[in-house]
């Protein structure tokens, strides 16, 4: 007797002990290919019958919230799953496909395994963010693609400056990714008019001292983000962008100006996750702009990262040299940049 319950926890045990960041459900005419998202790559687990699929398809979608009579629309749902006392939450995510509907889903680890210090290639890099963490207002960002770790970093950094101080903390995310305490977390439900800026506005009168914006996606958000930073509060956020020049890009082709960014930005982190050598795991590699070189940046002076160590290219020459990632990935990663 099939049960789409019992194959639901095989996939998403096998792709936990895999370290899977996620899986995707790929259908195709009488077939579905499932496919791990593994240090980055995209490697096929099995392939099961369509009509497996659709009733496993069935299941998510009812145990996670969403509507299963709904197949022309995408929709997003969340799952708990625990195994060997460790818990994750799972993001899913549906999209009409041919009269199908393929299905992703990020796996999410409640608590790091790892310590911050383990998630940075360098600790100066880190130490370098601890510092702007110290401003009392102003906006802190972090960019790169989706899966880069952008908000397990956010994350991590909040928990690391409350184990030092108590401030009033508030989190606007979609969805809430991680349940952290002495953090009001409010779920963004555009639905239930909960947008990123009635949830700004409704934060600030909660006399925060530290914002988290989940992602700044329009130039709506970003007028928020910006304006809150400069009324006397830290606000973090991430954007996606390939790098921190691109950052400034993408904020000035959302309307912001020269001066509003200069007025507000503390720092920008762009970050790559390396597979390392010696482990089954991935770093973090910073690109980081701070101080004189940021405001160079925004007013559109040539900046060479490089020249100051604070580049992709060089960090990579270093954990290359260090031993720390092979030749084959210093490569694969030049031809991105």
């Amino acid at each position: 007797m099939f049960s789409a319950e019992m194959l639901s926890e095989k996939i998403i045990t096998s792709a936990i002990k895999e370290q899977a960041t996620d899986i995707h459900f790929y259908p195709i005419n009488t077939t579905t290919d499932i496919y791990f998202r593994i240090h980055g790559k995209r490697v096929l687990f099995k392939r099961i019958a369509i009509t497996k699929y659709e009733l496993l398809l069935t299941y998510y979608k009812f145990t996670s919230g969403m509507d299963i009579g709904e197949i022309r629309k995408p929709q997003n749902g969340t799952l708990p799953f625990q195994i060997h006392s460790q818990s994750f939450s799972l993001r899913l995510s549906t999209l009409p496909v041919n009269q199908l509907e393929s299905l992703a889903i990020r796996i999410l680890p409640e608590k790091l395994n790892l310590s911050l210090d383990q998630l940075f290639l360098f600790k100066n890099q880190l130490t370098k963010i601890k510092t702007w963490m110290k401003f009392r207002s102003g906006l802190i960002l972090l960019s790169g693609p989706t899966g880069s770790g952008k908000t397990t970093t956010l994350y991590a950094l909040l928990e690391e400056v409350l184990k030092e101080e108590s401030f009033q903390t508030i989190t606007l995310e979609d969805p809430i990714e991680k349940n952290i305490q002495d953090i009001l977390q409010v779920q963004v439900n555009e639905k239930a008019g909960i947008t990123y800026q009635t949830g700004l506005k409704a934060a600030l009168r909660h006399d925060p001292d530290i914002i988290m914006v989940g992602e700044i996606r329009d130039r709506q958000t970003a007028k928020f983000a910006f304006e809150a930073s400069l009324t006397g509060h830290l606000v973090l956020s991430t954007i996606h962008a390939k790098n921190t020049m691109g950052t400034i890009y993408r904020l000035l082709e959302m309307g912001l100006t020269k001066v509003e960014l200069e007025q507000s930005l503390i720092g920008i982190s762009s970050i790559q996750l390396l597979p390392l050598l010696s482990e089954t795991r991935r770093a973090a590699a910073l690109e980081l702009l701070d101080g004189n070189l940021l405001r160079q940046a925004i007013n559109g002076h040539q900046v060479n990262l490089n020249h100051n160590k604070h580049s992709f290219d060089y960090i990579r020459k270093k954990a290359l040299r260090y031993g720390f990632i092979s030749k084959a990935t210093y490569e694969r990663y030049q031809t991105k940049d």
